[in-house]
């Protein structure tokens, strides 16, 4: 079973709550697992928050759509993500955030099937980086994550889920998925306002369901000025 946990937490010092602004009558999670749901891999997700109050509103928010949901550590995300896939007996994770609310279906399912095909410990889009930023995903076995877990020892190990298998690439059998030319310079993670302006206007200009990379590299070729909306 393959399993995506979708990291989302309230307290963000450049854009608070930014997890829960809406398009379109959706909240960003919303969005986010609407994206999802067109994928033809993943079997189950799970939002995975922290324990701090302010995350209270995420709890009740996955309450209400119905969506599994965990919390743990605010600080060491390796940690939370260990507990969740050990307290949900998960055997392969897909790690996706939640402030990419433009996650393209279609470049999941490629990754995931990168991942099986070749029997990989840890695949990502972004150990090389050519993919625009927040269309992110790495997947790895829940022994690959408790390898992790069991021995990194540095803070910045754990701020993050992965960093441990960065810093040794040696211990672990990694693949990487890139595209065709390095457009890793586009920013469509939602950070600033000014993301969100910028990913607001894709969902409103581009109707079709799931939004898909190739379809918003269409509309800025076609409409370049949309670039200028979160260029720095």
């Amino acid at each position: 079973m393959i399993t995506a946990i979708i990291q989302a937490r309230l307290n963000s010092s450049r854009l608070n709550k930014k997890i829960l602004l809406k398009i379109e009558n959706k909240n960003l999670l919303e969005h986010l697992f609407s994206q999802l749901s067109y994928s033809t891999h993943i079997d189950k997700k799970i939002i995975a928050t922290t324990i701090n109050k302010i995350d209270d509103e995420i709890e009740n928010f996955a309450k209400l759509q119905n969506i599994t949901f965990f919390r743990g550590n605010p600080l060491d995300v390796l940690d939370r993500y260990y507990r969740c896939a050990k307290f949900f007996n998960l055997e392969t994770i897909v790690r996706i955030s939640g402030d990419a609310p433009l996650i393209d279906p279609s470049i999941v399912d490629k990754t995931i099937e990168y991942y099986k095909k070749n029997n990989f410990d840890y695949v990502s889009n972004f150990f090389n980086r050519s993919y625009p930023i927040g269309t992110e995903i790495e997947i790895f076995s829940f022994k690959t994550l408790e390898k992790c877990w069991m021995n990194a020892k540095k803070s910045s190990e754990k701020e993050h889920v992965t960093p441990f298998i960065y810093n040794n690439p040696e211990l672990f059998k990694i693949g990487h998925i890139e595209y065709k030319k390095n457009i890793s310079h586009l920013h469509w993670t939602v950070d600033q306002i000014e993301d969100f302006k910028f990913v607001e206007l894709i969902f409103k200009k581009i109707k079709k369901r799931p939004i898909l990379m190739d379809n918003i590299l269409e509309l800025l070729e076609n409409e370049p000025e949309l670039l200028e909306i979160n260029k720095n």
